[in-house]
């Protein structure tokens, strides 16, 4: 599905409803250039899983954890020399732990995520800054 946010909040809400609709287990891929609000949809995306922490980008850190009625892990896949050091942060136990697990940068590494994974693809409308086109694959209408 295709869907026009004009903004942060309309990014977010639109990571809310999402996250609303996620089960322990599910994997959600964030693509996006710099800046284009791959970080704001998480942000919503932890409150529609019950998280109330601040979320912020986890781009040093690598994955950041969220407690909610079901746990977020938030990776940020940007500065990995390869999928080889994904394993050795152990992206298959988070897998294995019962959380979502939502990844910035995914296009960094695409074979590490499984079959199932939810793709968000978010990009700046050409005519308006402010604006996203956001599409969402692998799930129905959020």
């Amino acid at each position: 599905m295709e869907y026009r946010s004009r903004g942060v909040e309309e990014t977010e809400a639109l990571g809310e409803r999402l996250g609303a609709r996620l089960c322990p287990g599910d994997v959600v891929a964030c693509r996006g250039d710099l800046g284009a609000g791959k970080t704001a949809f998480t942000r919503g995306l932890a409150r529609g899983l019950g998280c109330t922490g601040r979320v912020t980008s986890p781009t040093f850190t690598i994955v950041n954890e969220h407690q909610g009625r079901v746990p977020l892990f938030h990776f940020d896949w940007y500065r990995l020399g390869g999928e080889e050091e994904l394993f050795d942060i152990g992206w298959e136990e988070y897998l294995a732990r019962g959380g979502v697990c939502a990844v910035e940068w995914s296009e960094r590494a695409p074979e590490a995520l499984p079959e199932g994974t939810v793709t968000v693809t978010i990009r700046r409308d050409e005519e308006d800054e402010d604006q996203r086109q956001i599409a969402i694959e692998g799930v129905e209408e959020i």
